[in-house]
């Protein structure tokens, strides 16, 4: 009988990038789930009115003009497209009963993409299912039904399909057998042509991982916790290691394990960290006292115990573990989180939860050792009810991010940094928009965006805000436009220019979708108990859209696909029908190819200059310290970019003014003030940390460059950091893992110093390892920045927000949870 649901997409792609922490949950590189499921429920919270934090009060610099055109100019470029779109519209449909169906391209422009369809039905205290394999080799205009390949097996859903890294070609699916006792995975390394079926020596735990620098050798976690690797795509296993609770790629080859001495991953604080870079024939433990760890960029992070109560603190390491640095960073308790939001060879973005159930923490920004950190954002929304943030890396224009912060009445607001957390604003209103009822003053609002904390308290808001690289400067995503934001109905916006401007783009929330590297816009209207017939297309950024309706008979819908990294020129629309007795999937291709009747040339494109409102004056546009030109596609040009279009950049060094410095440790920025001051608890203290086992003193002046800034020159706020040739090496990560390892002729001699001064002053060594090397009196000494997390820390959690729904259609933040997030 026929599945009578209304349907929604779950969308989540992510790429295999060596030393990246991804979130949890994320799903193998192009991949997209279709899943039937009950309707959302319509809310109904309204929230009491409010002004916005003097601390974010809007940039008096923030005056950037959006790259328009007459809209009248580009509408009548999309004229008569009906029929060109008529004719290369493809429909397929998939005669099975199956509840989801995941989707994954394989490789890079090839058209192929694996479809696997997913049936399961409880009995009794067995579980019945079945799997359906599709193939297509043109963009998912057609289909090929290739279930044979894997002998009609049950393929578990929940690990959906593992494809190499770059164009290798390879797929794992993984299959239950033998009623869930066995497994057996099936691979291919001629995308999905042919499939070979190998059986485990193990039960899975998650989805194999490949090693990003070599898709021959695969890694996997049993349920009982045992580390396996294969150096030959499945054929054949070895076991590593026992008692493993988390495993993560590094670079080189190498892989990071915790593992618990006393069987059992519970014991969090008490575990060992320990790396293999010759794939398990030599292992070596690198820290213990360890929670948990991360990967980020070039660093690695480790989250250890510090031995006072549930307290814990980071360490960092630039060189795989050999040598441990503490973080500058507030210690947290056990109901606390860190979090990584973002790194790269250069810096960090570390959320640092606040003591007790609030939702939120602060931001911190690191130096390029991702030691030193300055405080970027304070009462950042992080919620520890799984792991909602809206922190969000615009990938399309350098340096900028977006997020939301709690206010003190608990109504959540929009920021974005467009200098890498130096600062952070409000979004600008959208000049064709009115401020809504959350507003105080109906002339003055700004733009708020719905992403994580929205879809993860149930609102409508089928997409999450979407940027590619190659559509520079380009953002989709759904908002309101008030005080903060609102859970009524959002609207679709969008920026042409990194978020420094918005248009109101659509009506209602939609999916979307980003094609020909910017050159083409689609979306489809979200409608969760009405099928739908029409997808609606924009060839200028979205000031101007046609609507072209795809099929005579309208479908109920479920989501949007298009191939990873906005390129190819073809869009999917998936839904079902309902027959009499049961519902079928459907897909609707577009290939909107021969609707851009000719390629682009020279005179279809301008140049752009970023970060920029007058390109005239010489110091504008820069940005970490440096300019960059880009050649984009004229708005009214409409023409086809094609696959090898490469963004055209002119990068070009600027002179250094105070933009390009955030406040160094023991400083921070007044309201409103580019000037960094003294903390006032730090007054006439000597700063010192340690690096690298040596106690360091740090002389400054209040800067230090923003890590990946360029400037050359101009003003240079003096800065220096003094060895005082004093040891300072913490022994809560484990003394002999964070010795200084400097050579010295001298080594017998204070070796034997040494020995006759533990015969003679055992007492005094105790207490000298205790204050001075153990780093108690040297961490107070530096801690005074940490806010007396101590003595907070040990006060207990604060009672759990009630949920809250008042009179104005604002969004309140509810969390009744805590886990730490550092994985």
């Amino acid at each position: 009988m026929g599945l009578l649901l209304p349907c929604l997409l779950l969308l989540s792609v992510s790429t295999f990038t060596a030393g990246v922490d991804f979130q949890q949950g994320s799903k193998s590189f192009g991949q997209s789930l279709f899943v039937k499921r009950s309707y959302i429920e319509e809310k109904a919270s309204k929230i009491v009115k409010r002004s916005l934090p003097a601390w974010l009060a809007a940039s008096p610099n923030h005056g950037i003009k959006r790259r328009s055109i007459e809209q009248g100019d580009s509408c009548k470029a999309l004229q008569g497209y009906d029929t060109k779109l008529a004719d290369n519209t493809h429909l397929y449909s998939f005669n099975d009963l199956s509840g989801s169906v995941s989707l994954a391209w394989v490789g890079d422009g090839t058209g192929v993409i694996l479809a696997l369809t997913t049936f399961q039905m409880p009995f009794f205290m067995l579980k019945f299912g079945q799997s359906k394999l599709y193939r297509s080799e043109n963009y998912g205009k057609s289909f090929q039904d290739v279930t044979e390949l894997i002998n009609s097996t049950f393929i578990r859903s929940e690990f959906g399909i593992a494809i190499g890294p770059e164009n290798s070609g390879k797929v794992i699916l993984t299959a239950e057998v033998s009623g869930g006792l066995a497994t057996r995975i099936f691979v291919s390394e001629d995308f999905g042509k042919t499939f070979t079926q190998q059986d485990l020596p193990f039960i899975p735990m998650m989805q194999m991982t490949y090693n990003p620098y070599n898709s021959n050798v695969l890694l996997a976690l049993s349920n009982s916790n045992e580390l396996w690797l294969s150096e030959d795509f499945g054929s054949n296993w070895k076991k590593l290691h026992d008692m493993v609770c988390l495993v993560k790629w590094g670079r080189k080859n190498s892989i990071f394990f915790t593992t618990s001495l006393n069987g059992s991953c519970n014991d969090r604080g008490m575990l060992e960290l320990r790396r293999t870079i010759d794939y398990g024939k030599t292992i070596k433990t690198v820290a213990t006292k360890i929670y948990s760890f991360g990967l980020g960029g070039r660093f690695l992070f480790a989250s250890v115990m510090t031995g006072k109560g549930t307290l814990r603190m980071i360490y960092v390491s630039v060189d795989h573990g050999e040598t441990w640095n503490m973080a500058q960073l507030p210690l947290v308790g056990h109901e606390q989180f860190y979090s990584i939001l973002s790194a790269n060879d250069e810096m960090v973005f570390m959320h640092v939860d606040e003591p007790g159930d609030t939702g939120f923490g602060t931001i911190y920004v690191s130096d390029d050792r991702g030691t030193v950190y300055s405080k970027s954002l304070e009462r950042h929304l992080y919620t520890t009810t799984g792991g909602d943030t809206d922190f969000t890396n615009v990938t399309s224009l350098r340096g900028v991010f977006i997020t939301s912060v709690l206010a003190e009445d608990s109504s959540v607001q929009s920021v974005v940094s467009f200098d890498q957390g130096g600062e952070w604003v409000p979004l600008q209103k959208p000049a064709n928009s009115k401020c809504d009822a959350t507003a105080k003053d109906p002339d003055k609002c700004s733009l708020h965006i719905h992403a994580a904390y929205s879809t993860a308290m149930k609102l409508n808001i089928p997409m999450l805000p979407l940027s590619e690289p190659n559509a520079v400067g380009l953002i989709l995503a759904h908002g309101s436009v008030g005080d903060a934001i609102s859970v009524m109905k959002p609207d679709v916006y969008v920026s042409d220019d990194g978020g420094y401007s918005w248009i109101k783009a659509l009506d209602g929330p939609h999916h979307y979708a980003i094609l020909d590297s910017g050159g083409l816009l689609v979306a489809v209207e979200q409608s969760t108990n009405q099928p739908i017939d029409k997808i609606k297309f924009s060839t200028d950024e979205g000031q101007c859209w046609g609507v072209y309706t795809f099929t005579k008979e309208p479908l109920y819908f479920t989501g949007l696909a298009s191939e990873p990294g906005a390129r190819s020129m073809n869009v999917s629309i998936w839904g079902y029908r309902d027959s009499f007795l049961s519902q079928y999937w459907i897909s609707i291709t577009i290939d909107f190819r021969e609707l851009l009747t000719r390629d682009c040339d020279d005179k279809d494109y301008v140049q752009w200059l970023a970060h920029s409102d007058d390109i005239s004056d010489p110091n504008d546009g820069c940005m970490l310290g440096y300019k960059e030109k880009f050649l984009r596609l004229r708005k009214d040009s409409v023409c086809w970019n094609g696959r090898d279009y490469q963004v055209d950049t002119q990068p070009s060094p600027c002179r250094c003014t105070l933009d390009d410095f955030l406040c160094d440790f023991g400083f921070y920025r007044k309201e409103n003030s580019s000037e960094c001051v003294e903390q006032p608890d730090l007054k006439g203290k000597v700063l010192e940390f340690c690096l690298h086992g040596k106690e360091e003193q740090l002389q400054t002046s209040g800067y230090r460059k923003i890590p990946g800034d360029k400037c050359e020159g101009g003003q240079m706020p003096e800065r220096k950091e003094i060895d005082l040739s004093r040891r300072c090496v913490s022994d809560l990560i484990g003394p002999e893992l964070t010795v200084d390892n400097r050579s010295s002729k001298s080594v017998p001699i204070v070796i034997t110093v040494i020995i006759i001064m533990l015969l003679s002053v055992a007492a005094g060594v105790v207490f000298v390892k205790k204050y001075v090397c153990g780093g108690r009196f040297l961490v107070h000494r530096y801690s005074v920045l940490q806010q007396h997390v101590e003595d907070n820390a040990a006060e207990g959690i604060d009672d759990p927000l009630e949920t809250n729904h008042t009179q104005n259609g604002k969004i309140e933040f509810h969390d009744d949870s805590d886990e730490d997030l550092l994985e």
